[in-house]
């Protein structure tokens, strides 16, 4: 399903991540699919309210702590600087779908990185 939302489709999610030789780039590949991925669904479903995208972002978030091993086994890890590039991402896709009061820290509240 291709995303609809124009500000959505033309992001480059987790560029900074890509910029970095510590990020390995498949893996990289594999973050931005769940972003993409959560777009789609936010489209698909269309959450009403805060509730609604949270379940949505929280889903997304858990798909980002299993790709916790494979950054590791390339030598890597969510550290830091990938911690606050996901965040912020997420923080974009809310708010590009209308959400700008969305709580940045509940959207990736599953998180165990």
């Amino acid at each position: 399903m291709p995303i609809t939302n124009q500000q959505v489709a033309g992001r480059a999610f987790l560029q900074p991540l890509y910029a970095d030789t510590y990020f390995p780039g498949h893996v990289v590949d594999k973050g931005k699919a769940i972003l993409i991925r959560l777009c789609e669904r936010i489209e698909a479903e269309q959450p009403s309210d805060l509730a609604g995208l949270y379940v949505l972002t929280q889903a997304a978030t858990e798909e980002f702590n299993l790709l916790e091993a494979e950054f590791e086994a390339a030598g890597s890890e969510i550290e830091t600087v990938a911690r606050e590039e996901i965040a912020e991402d997420f923080w974009f896709v809310a708010s590009s779908y209308g959400f700008t009061d969305a709580d940045v820290e509940e959207l990736i509240a599953t998180r165990d990185w």
